[in-house]
């Protein structure tokens, strides 16, 4: 196995946000979900600050220039979204939180075509009706009467909230990556991110039983503050610079698998037939948007020509 594979990193990314949903499910009646949140990054804040402290430094005039949109990445990225995610597996289990999250690329591409006004092509809109009879599937367990009377799980509701997060942070890293380094970037969000979960933090606090330290959930959040957060963005960054986001984005459909796998070890939930279906259509709408299944078929095409 070759370890400096940009293939082997993506699984490794996505081995490590799939756990991410069982953690938090994990730790939903233990730990307050904004501390759950605060505690992540505040450990993920330790783990790069030695890495990234350099940029952090030298780059002190550019963070001042572009706090507008520091602020708005750290909002949707780091405290937004995470929180949102602890907040849903209160209400659904983690593998179904898993699969509304997985076509958060569809999500993505539409929102960069309204807003970044970037091309999109027929897949794209097949890819987005996938993807949404997928999640209708999944958030409804299958029933159309649900869907036509509206009663989902708040739990879904959240993940949609919280997708829809994700998606803008990733439109607005998109429009302005090229602005920052990769790594200060980074820790600087998570540090506006840790100061906007404080006070929620703190109000989490005083109104509700704190929580109690043990040694595995110290482990748990050693877990998100390094591995669901710093290496995945590490092995992620490193992979997409080396096969571009294009090749990258289909391995995203490997963290509902991992997170179904890690929820049903350890968690004992089950993998319903609404999941699973839902989650083949709404993954099938994901890999269509990307290109992968219309480039097999050209492929396919071509050699039978041949």
């Amino acid at each position: 196995m070759n370890w400096k594979s940009p293939y082997f990193l993506l699984v490794i990314a996505t081995m490590f946000w799939g756990g991410n949903f069982v953690i938090g499910k994990g730790f939903a009646n233990i730990v307050p979900p904004f501390t759950l949140a605060f505690l992540r990054w505040f450990f993920a804040f330790l783990f790069l600050f030695p890495f990234a402290k350099r940029e952090l430094i030298n780059y002190k005039h550019l963070w001042k220039k572009e706090w507008k949109t520091l602020f708005w990445m750290a909002l949707t990225g780091v405290a937004g979204f995470n929180t949102l995610v602890y907040i849903a597996v209160h209400y659904t289990t983690s593998i179904n939180a898993s699969l509304v999250n997985a076509p958060t690329p569809v999500l993505i591409m539409l929102l960069s075509f309204l807003f970044l006004k970037e091309k999109m092509q027929i897949r794209h809109f097949i890819g987005i009706i996938f993807s949404v009879i997928g999640v209708s599937w999944i958030v409804s367990r299958g029933s159309l009467e649900a869907l036509l009377s509206f009663t989902i799980n708040k739990g879904e509701l959240l993940m949609l909230l919280a997708v829809t997060m994700w998606s803008v942070y990733s439109v607005i890293v998109k429009k302005n990556a090229h602005k920052f380094p990769a790594s200060g970037v980074f820790l600087v969000t998570i540090l506006i991110g840790i100061i906007i979960l404080t006070p929620f933090t703190i109000y989490e606090w005083a109104v509700a039983k704190p929580m109690t330290f043990t040694f595995k959930g110290f482990i748990g959040f050693l877990y998100l503050g390094a591995c669901a957060s710093v290496i995945s963005f590490i092995c992620w960054n490193k992979a997409v610079t080396e096969i571009g986001p294009g090749k990258a984005s289909p391995f995203l459909n490997l963290i509902p698998v991992f997170a179904s796998i890690f929820a049903i070890i350890f968690l004992g939930e089950t993998l319903t037939s609404a999941q699973l279906i839902g989650g083949v259509i709404t993954i099938t709408g994901v890999l269509i948007t990307t290109g992968v299944l219309f480039k097999k078929t050209a492929k396919m095409q071509h050699s039978l020509k041949s």
